[in-house]
């Protein structure tokens, strides 16, 4: 198997393993989804450290904890990534898992937002209209659900800022990871401690079981970040673009046919526009590479021709 296909299975499993997570959360119940993302984040921690003490891979370490800057931006990606997943879990596990697959079909729109306003990109006209179409969308979706979508809006908005500040940290995916689930280990812990100083946790009236299930957060976390970044060794940007909304898609068929949620015909319109809009954005970025590279053989051309 050639290094692309390869890749192309990795990315594939990636993406169908968070697709397959509004399967897998309601298993975790009657755990709250508070103490869910607790767990979540102690047997993440648990799991990269193994992990990179099995690879001996510590010497980044020490250049970071001297870099003040990445600390803090890490520490922030770990707020937004908690509030992400917290989110999530609560969305899946309140049957609101049709809320959450829009939130991760807007995310590419917020992307571009933040472009525009934090870097000061221009926007071609195609790109303004799919994020006017994004846009419409929600105000379509607020008219139906008499209030915005904040689920989805919570979770795009959340999941764009942590990609905003991992692309400024540059961190490697495992080695983030670790540094995150670290700013975070503590206050989760101690929740759960808490919890069982209360007589409250999951694992207390449920027994070995709840804890056993409890304690596969972490690998349901480590492996689909390693298969990604596998894959994005392996393949083109422009594949991983195209197969990231593939989990989205997956939770959206979940929510209909698995838990029979309710998709009316406002929400089936607002869910086109968003559908219309990444298409349009899929287009332009493939039209724009391709113009890119037109230029780039041009002025090889061009640069040919002198030389002679």
């Amino acid at each position: 198997m050639s290094e692309q296909r390869r890749g192309l299975v990795f990315g594939a499993a990636a993406y169908l393993i968070w697709g397959l997570f509004p399967l897998y959360f309601p298993l975790l119940e009657p755990a709250t989804p508070l103490e869910i993302l607790a767990n979540r984040i102690v047997w993440s921690f648990v799991v990269v450290a193994l992990l990179l003490a099995f690879r001996r891979r510590w010497s980044w370490l020490r250049p970071l904890l001297r870099d003040r800057r990445k600390l803090l931006l890490l520490s922030c990606a770990a707020v937004a990534i908690a509030l992400n997943w917290g989110v999530y879990i609560y969305g899946v596990n309140s049957e609101q898992v049709v809320e959450t697959s829009l939130g991760y079909f807007i995310n590419p729109l917020v992307s571009v937002v933040f472009g525009v306003v934090l870097f000061k990109e221009r926007l071609r006209k195609w790109q303004w209209f799919a994020v006017g179409l994004g846009a419409a969308a929600v105000i379509v979706l607020t008219v139906d659900y008499g209030h915005p979508p904040w689920i989805a809006l919570i979770l795009a908005l959340s999941f764009g800022t942590y990609g905003l500040l991992k692309k400024t940290v540059g961190a490697n995916a495992l080695e983030g990871l670790s540094v995150e689930t670290a700013v975070l280990f503590l206050p989760a812990f101690g929740y759960l401690i808490y919890l069982v100083a209360q007589e409250t946790s999951a694992v207390q009236s449920e027994g070995l079981s709840a804890a056993a299930l409890l304690s596969t957060t972490g690998l349901v976390t480590a492996v689909p970040l390693l298969l990604f970044g596998a894959a994005a060794t392996r393949i083109p940007l422009s594949w991983i673009g195209l197969l990231q909304y593939s989990t989205p898609t997956i939770q959206l068929l979940i929510g209909v046919f698995v838990y029979d949620e309710a998709m009316s015909a406002t929400q089936l319109i607002g869910f086109s526009l968003v559908w219309t809009a990444l298409v349009i954005l899929a287009v332009d970025s493939v039209a724009a590479v391709r113009q890119g590279r037109q230029l780039d053989r041009e002025e090889t051309g061009i640069d040919a021709a002198e030389a002679h």
